[in-house]
């Protein structure tokens, strides 16, 4: 808004007076989109204001032959009469503040001012813009629903509704940026999650002093916790599944859904929390519990495996007897620790390249990465054939991650093992694991809770919970010996 223009708090209810105030303000003249027509209802003159793109054709239509039918006689005293028995659409608000109008106006909904009503009509028949429902390309899942959020914040709400049909379950709506307003949506159950951490939560958000949210949840999460940004490990939780963010909102925690974005972000979180998956609950309880121990040492391993190779190929007396297979064939060439480091940075180069490579042009790219990358870097005497069987676990042992905070958590605290190892030998090594476990003890949630909860403060019924894949409570069970009988 033109902040060397008067703004007057509340509508005048002269028709004139106020859509010059509005062209103005809007400068209807240059923006396209901003479409305005100046109609009669029941013999008074009325203006209506919508941005194009954001209302539905067919219901405009109608609803302006409706009110062109509108006779002298029948036309209502007010506003807000005409909202409650003339308008043949549910949802219709009215109003007097300009603020308030302005931005509901800029975000899609239907503008109605009629001279001399004191309050305007606003009716939401806003429709935005959006793909289709569908799986998403990142959180799959082997069985399981196929939908996933996406970038309109109605629909994602709508996606969670359909799974908790619950009058229990909270919907509240804010908004925050300066410029952008960008609204925001607190999903919650109201007997469940802790409301000291639910009204610590709004009153950030409500208190939110920048121009506008340029990265969605990103500049959100920076926003909510600006403290302990030297460590790496997630403090919130992101997911594009619906069922997920569901589950989550039953468990208590607080999912909120940022307009533009196609992902829910979910707190208070542990690092138990980022290490579930969806793929756990859709098996039986021992497939998910096998799934979710390997997943839990697959991403141990990929902290240990290039440090601790490493560490062996520097003090071979280390290496028991019926190891010694994995010991160097042949002296490097280029130190191992430069290798690690240029494979490090090469891998995410890679990443980097598929990202922003067409689609028709992936497969070329694909063999070309796996030729230079491989036999020929081999060959060539740059890498070792141990670094880039080791580099290559860790490059594809990453993806059994869905978080990809935890994965650069893990790939930072690595890379800081290898260099602390390189100098320091075994003592280095020790170090290294001293950090990361410092790290990951010292962590705190959101909420400012243990990050490692239930094992820290140990809660041994929680942390079972956590490890195996239990049974579902309420799950079937015969209610009475005759039933029992029957079967």
């Amino acid at each position: 808004m033109k902040e060397n223009l008067s703004f007057p708090k509340e509508i005048s209810g002269s028709l004139r007076k106020d859509m010059q105030f509005l062209n103005q303000i809007l400068d209807v003249e240059n923006n396209f989109d901003v479409v305005h027509r100046v109609v009669h209802i029941g013999g008074k003159e009325a203006c209506m204001y919508l941005i194009d793109g954001f209302c539905k054709d067919e219901l405009m239509q109608k609803l302006l032959q409706f009110f062109m039918e509108i006779t002298p006689e029948q036309m209502p005293a007010d506003a807000h009469e005409m909202s409650k028995q003339d308008i043949p659409y549910v949802e219709v608000d009215v109003n007097s503040q300009w603020e308030t109008i302005i931005n509901a106006l800029l975000s899609g909904v239907f503008l109605l001012l009629v001279d001399g009503f004191e309050k305007a009509l606003l009716i939401d028949s806003r429709t935005y813009p959006a793909r289709s429902v569908q799986e998403p390309d990142k959180d799959k899942v082997l069985r399981g629903s196929k939908d996933g959020f996406v970038e309109t914040i109605v629909f994602n709400t709508a996606l969670i509704r359909r799974r908790i049909r619950s009058t229990d379950l909270r919907m509240k709506i804010m908004n925050a940026g300066k410029s952008s307003k960008t609204d925001i949506v607190l999903c919650y159950m109201d007997e469940r999650v802790d409301h000291a951490f639910l009204q610590e939560i709004e009153e950030k958000i409500n208190n939110i002093q920048v121009d506008s949210l340029t990265l969605n949840q990103e500049s959100l999460a920076e926003c909510l916790y600006q403290r302990k940004w030297y460590n790496p490990f997630p403090k919130f939780k992101y997911t594009e599944r619906p069922d997920t963010a569901a589950a989550q909102i039953l468990e208590g925690n607080i999912v909120i859904l940022v307009d533009n974005s196609p992902s829910a972000m979910i707190m208070p979180v542990t690092i138990f929390d980022v290490l579930e998956e969806a793929d756990d609950y859709y098996f039986p309880p021992i497939t998910g519990t096998y799934l979710r121990i390997t997943r839990f040492l697959i991403a141990i391993l990929t902290y240990l495996v290039t440090p601790t190779f490493l560490l062996l190929s520097a003090e071979t007396d280390l290496i028991p007897e019926s190891f010694a297979f994995i010991r160097l064939k042949e002296a490097p060439n280029i130190p191992l620790i430069w290798q690690f480091l240029i494979l490090e940075l090469a891998i995410d180069g890679l990443r980097l390249a598929a990202v922003n490579t067409p689609n028709m042009l992936s497969t070329p790219l694909s063999v070309m990465a796996a030729l230079v990358l491989g036999e020929f870097a081999v060959n060539s005497g740059w890498f070792s054939s141990e670094v880039m069987l080791y580099m290559a676990f860790v490059a594809i042992a990453n993806y059994t991650q869905v978080n990809y905070e935890l994965g650069y958590a893990l790939k930072f605290m690595r890379i800081l093992n290898l260099i602390l190892t390189q100098l320091f030998g075994l003592w280095g090594y020790l170090a290294g694991i001293a950090v990361l476990l410092i790290s990951i003890g010292t962590n705190r949630t959101v909420s400012r809770r243990s990050y490692l909860y239930p094992l820290l403060p140990l809660d041994w019924e929680k942390l079972r919970n956590r490890l195996i894949r239990r049974r579902l409570p309420g799950a079937f069970e015969p209610k009475s010996k005759q039933f029992r009988d029957k079967i």
